[in-house]
C-alpha cells in the first residue's frame, strides 16, 4: 500500500503522545515548546496569584534569580517574624490573588480608582481584619490606624513592583469567589471564614465564566502595560484542587470547570498578546503523566512536582541555571526529607517541609466550624 503524504507526517516529536508523553522518561516530562524568552539574572521578576505562585517565588530566590520584593518587614523583625507576617511569600503583602477580578481590583485600589465600602471588618474587641487580605496579619491590626497605615505602605510597594518589574509571573487559581453586593469588590475567601460575618444580604456568589475572566485579564495587561510598557507576563493555572466549592455539585465537577476556564483563558491571551506566554505547570503536575505528585490528601502538591515544574521553567526561561543552587537546595531538601521518612523528623526536616506549606487562605473553608 502506498503511503500518501499527510499533515502528520512530519510533525516534531512533542507533537505525537506516544514519542512526548508515553516514553517519555519519569520526571522529565517537558510539555512546554514555545514563547520563551530570557530571564536576565539583572531582570526583576515578580510573582502573584494563588497558593501554588508561592512555589516559583520560592525557588527563584533559592536559586538567586532576582525575584523582586517591595514590601519589606520592618527592621525590628527577625526572619522568622517577618515569615510569620508574610513578608516574602510573595512579591508585596497582598496574600493570594485567586481570581482575575481580584487582580484588576488590586491594581484600581492600589492607585486610588477604587475604594470598596466594606473597607475593614473589626473584630470583638480593637482587632482590626484587612477584608482583602485576612491572614496577612496573624491577630489581625491593633488599631484602625495601624490597618491604614499598613494598606497605605502595601499600596505603596505594589506600585512599585507594578511599575518596576521586568517579569510578571501570575498564576490564576479560581473561578468561585464572593462579592459585595454595593459595589462588586471581590473578597480572597467568604465573609466569615477568615473575618467579617456573612450576610446574604450584603454578598453574593458568583462563578466567572471565559467571557468574564478573559474580559478581566485583558483589563489588568491593558492598565499594567500602561505604567510598564516593558514588563513580559508568564500566565499559569494552579493544578491544586479547590478546598470546596459553593455550586450544588461535587467539588471535584467544580474543580475541572474552573480550571478549564482559566486554561482556556491563558491560551486566548497567549495567542492574542505579544507580551503574554503560558507555561504548563497544571499540565505537569494534574495530569499524572509525569508521575503522581499530590500528597495524602490529594491537593497538597508534593515537593518532587514543584522541583519538576521549575526545572522545565528554568530551562526555558533561566539560562545556565539548570546546575545552579535552585537546584542544589531543591535537592539536598528532598533528600533531608526523603532521610526522615523511615525515621523521627529531624528539626531540620520538619523545619523544610514547614517552609514548603504555602500560605493559602482557601483552606479556612474546610476547617472545623465553631
Amino acid at each position: 500500500m502506498t503511503h500518501r503524504d499527510h499533515p502528520y507526517r512530519n510533525r516534531p516529536d512533542y507533537a505525537y503522545w506516544r514519542r512526548s508523553v508515553a516514553e517519555a522518561p519519569a520526571g522529565e516530562l517537558d510539555p512546554f515548546v514555545s514563547g520563551a524568552f530570557t530571564i536576565g539574572r539583572r531582570e526583576s521578576v515578580a510573582t502573584a496569584g494563588s497558593c501554588f505562585a508561592q512555589h516559583i517565588g520560592r525557588y527563584l530566590k533559592a536559586g538567586g534569580s532576582n525575584y523582586m520584593v517591595t514590601e519589606a518587614p520592618h527592621p525590628v523583625l527577625t526572619d522568622k517574624g517577618a515569615l510569620a507576617a508574610n513578608y516574602g511569600v510573595f512579591s508585596a503583602r497582598y496574600g493570594n490573588i485567586y481570581t482575575a477580578r481580584q487582580l484588576v481590583q488590586l491594581f484600581d485600589r492600589a492607585y486610588g480608582r477604587f475604594a470598596p465600602r466594606e473597607d475593614v471588618w473589626q473584630e470583638s474587641g480593637r482587632v482590626f481584619v484587612d477584608p482583602f487580605r485576612p491572614n496577612i496579619q496573624r491577630g489581625g491590626f491593633n488599631s484602625e490606624r495601624e490597618f491604614h497605615l499598613d494598606r497605605e505602605r502595601h499600596f505603596r510597594a505594589v506600585r512599585e513592583m507594578f511599575e518596576n518589574m521586568d517579569v510578571f509571573v501570575f498564576t490564576l487559581g479560581l473561578t468561585e469567589a464572593w462579592r459585595s453586593k454595593a459595589d462588586g469588590a471581590i473578597f480572597p475567601v467568604c465573609p466569615g471564614v477568615a473575618g467579617g460575618t456573612f450576610s446574604a444580604d450584603n454578598h453574593e456568589f458568583i462563578n466567572f465564566g471565559v467571557d468574564d475572566v478573559a474580559a478581566d485579564m485583558r483589563d489588568f495587561i491593558a492598565k499594567l502595560t500602561a505604567v510598564n510598557r516593558r514588563v513580559r507576563i508568564i500566565l499559569t493555572v494552579s493544578p491544586v484542587p479547590l478546598a470546596a466549592t459553593a455550586e450544588n455539585r461535587h467539588v471535584l465537577v467544580s474543580t475541572i470547570y474552573s480550571k478549564s476556564v482559566l486554561r482556556v483563558v491563558c491560551d486566548m491571551l497567549a495567542r492574542a498578546l505579544p507580551n503574554v506566554v503560558y507555561f504548563p505547570s497544571y499540565e505537569i503536575i494534574a495530569s499524572g503523566h509525569a508521575g503522581h505528585y499530590f500528597a495524602d490528601d490529594q491537593r497538597t502538591i508534593r515537593e518532587e512536582g514543584v522541583a519538576h515544574v521549575m526545572r522545565v521553567f528554568a530551562r526555558h526561561f533561566l539560562t545556565g541555571s539548570e546546575d545552579s543552587a535552585l537546584f542544589a537546595r531543591a535537592r539536598r531538601t528532598l533528600d533531608v526529607i526523603r532521610g526522615a521518612e523511615s525515621q523521627p523528623p529531624t528539626n531540620e526536616a520538619a523545619a523544610l517541609e514547614a517552609a514548603f506549606k504555602a500560605m493559602c487562605d482557601e483552606e479556612a473553608l474546610d476547617r472545623p466550624f465553631d
